[in-house]
């Protein structure tokens, strides 16, 4: 689907396809009439309706609907699935797109739980809190919150009509010639838009004015969330950081080269653009 209009149709769009009758809760609804386990075999999941074992160390995900979701943390070394569970990028193609988000939130909560057994501070072993999603130490007080790593990801362009342009690039541990938007990690003490500009500045050397916020989405791979971004060529030439960027270079409408698949923000941020003449 192709839009034509501003960023904001874009997000309208977005928040629109993103809407869902799931709702990440505490506690499980008092009307629930079914239930639905999303066990984690490593980072693989393998959704089931029925409990395999009641020993297994379970996290609440919320309510779809009338069902109650919880992510199972299958033990290491244990598969109840028999190979049949499958990763979080191969459930994308088999799942609507709420059976994904609660399959991702799965994963991110049960892997959280795996590393936040004992306290960061001092060691103890943490207590899984009641009231909030938190494990905290009883020695220290030291709290431990689901870990989200908030990263920007940017979708740059230069010239009007026919003629404009973006900004792609390949990641150097990419192992298929495909293109895509820049991204990278929110560094403490930037804003949002700082972080665009350094990322950029930082890949492909290239400098950036307007930077527009588009819409978000949650990456579990494992604990992103993506915040898409669109700005403006200001000033400078491509000189890609070889240690991140294989290659970079400005693409016509008509001449893309692989671009990432409908998983990701970043084909929505092409997916718009391309829409945009």
């Amino acid at each position: 689907m192709h839009l034509i209009g501003t960023a904001d149709n874009y997000r309208q769009w977005a928040m629109a396809a993103h809407k869902t009758d799931f709702i990440p809760t505490m506690q499980p609804s008092s009307d629930a009439q079914a239930n639905r386990y999303i066990y984690v075999v490593g980072s693989a999941v393998w959704v089931q309706d029925i409990v395999v074992d009641e020993r297994w160390t379970t996290h609440f995900l919320g309510m779809h609907g009338d069902t109650a979701c919880w992510g199972v943390d299958v033990p290491r070394g244990q598969d109840p699935a028999d190979g049949a569970a499958i990763d979080l990028h191969t459930f994308y193609g088999r799942a609507t797109h709420t059976e994904w988000i609660v399959a991702g939130r799965a994963v991110q909560l049960v892997e959280w739980g795996r590393t936040s057994q004992f306290c960061g501070r001092c060691g103890t072993p943490t207590q899984i809190g009641h009231y909030e999603r938190a494990f905290s130490c009883p020695s220290c007080r030291l709290m431990a919150f689901p870990r989200l790593a908030p990263a920007v990801i940017t979708l740059v362009t230069r010239g009007h009509g026919m003629d404009e342009e973006a900004l792609l690039a390949r990641g150097v541990q990419w192992q298929i010639p495909m293109y895509s938007c820049l991204a990278g990690f929110v560094e403490p003490g930037e804003n949002l838009e700082q972080a665009v500009t350094r990322e950029i500045l930082e890949e492909v050397g290239i400098g950036v004015t307007d930077v527009r916020y588009v819409a978000s989405q949650p990456w579990p791979f494992p604990h992103s969330l993506m915040l898409g971004f669109h700005a403006r060529y200001d000033h400078g030439d491509i000189v890609c950081d070889a240690t991140e960027i294989m290659d970079a270079n400005w693409y016509r409408r008509d001449a893309l080269p692989m671009i990432p698949p409908g998983i990701s923000i970043a084909r929505r941020l092409i997916d718009d653009w391309l829409g945009n003449q």
